[in-house]
């Protein structure tokens, strides 16, 4: 499976809200530097599958609108918005942030990210 699909599998609707696939996704020495509007975060494995066991207890469904998605041999660009559903009003989509990430992939899973985000 190529880079870009990889990254792909990881933003499909509903996977950031479920745990288990998104440790499948993820090197087991994967690290995440996050750069968001309210500071700086860097998250291991487990850290990662922690935030996605949260998110899919406070939200009902999770949809990523990639609007751009460039890849160089194992490095994937990614730009998106992320919209999420909650649990007391699922008619209702909500912005979540706009996100800006860069992942390289190793051993065909996503091994470092460095992604911004803003509300």
């Amino acid at each position: 499976m190529g880079a870009k699909t990889i990254v792909q599998n990881f933003y499909k609707s509903d996977v950031l809200l479920e745990p288990e696939k998104v440790n499948a996704l993820l090197h087991p020495d994967v690290i995440l530097e996050w750069h968001s509007s309210k500071g700086f975060l860097k998250l291991h494995k487990d850290q990662i599958i922690e935030l996605s066991h949260e998110l899919g207890k406070a939200y009902l469904r999770s949809k990523s609108r990639i609007s751009h998605i460039v890849s160089d041999g194992n490095t994937v660009s990614v730009r998106y918005s992320h919209f999420v559903k909650t649990i007391e009003n699922p008619r209702e989509e909500m912005l979540l942030a706009h996100f800006m990430v860069i992942w390289e992939v190793k051993d065909d899973k996503l091994y470092r990210g460095y992604q911004m985000s803003q509300l």
